[in-house]
């Protein structure tokens, strides 16, 4: 089972990106992420056993509340850079609540042998992923096109749990829910 936890998209912000990505869409032959997929990643948990599925959902029981968070969606970027893209992400900010949750997740699942990460934590939505060398240059321009001072704003929500999920065949499938308060 490949796992990870995530704090889901509600759906007005959904639409406003899923809005986004299709004036996009046909300016770039890259590999687009259904819309509906988008979640703000808090652990990348790997394969797992199935057979010890209750014991990850006891770790993650335990992790400590953190309160609800307040996250906002905006602001574009690149991984690892803009000149050799392999990722083309919107941005999410959830202040050091979010970071602690991440650190708090990593924590609890490093109890039972995942291992933890060593770069920094940077929350985004992954809007597309580049796997090889494609012309951008109308993505860029359509980017550029957008009025001065968008900046690229897509919405704020409070997040009131997080959930464990399933990676499979390109789907995610929720597996259980946590309470951050």
């Amino acid at each position: 089972m490949r796992l990870f936890t995530a704090i889901d998209i509600p759906t007005d912000l959904t639409e406003a990106l899923r809005s986004f990505v299709e004036r996009l869409r046909l300016t770039a032959k890259i590999s687009w992420s259904p819309v509906e997929n988008l979640h703000v990643t808090t652990k990348f948990i790997g394969e797992w056993p199935e057979a010890r599925l209750e014991e990850m959902k006891g770790a993650l029981t335990s992790v400590r509340a953190v309160g609800s968070i307040e996250i906002a969606v905006k602001g574009l970027g690149w991984f690892p850079n803009q000149r050799r893209p392999r990722v083309f992400w919107a941005g999410v900010d959830g202040g050091e609540v979010l970071r602690t949750l991440a650190r708090v997740t990593e924590d609890a699942v490093a109890e039972l042998g995942v291992p933890v990460e060593t770069r920094d934590y940077s929350p985004h939505l992954t809007l597309a992923r580049i796997r090889e060398t494609v012309a951008l240059e109308r993505l860029h321009q359509t980017l550029e096109s957008f009025p001065l001072g968008y900046g690229f704003d897509f919405g704020s929500f409070r997040a009131t749990q997080f959930f464990l999920y399933l990676s499979a065949g390109g789907r995610y499938t929720q597996l259980a829910g946590f309470p951050l308060a």
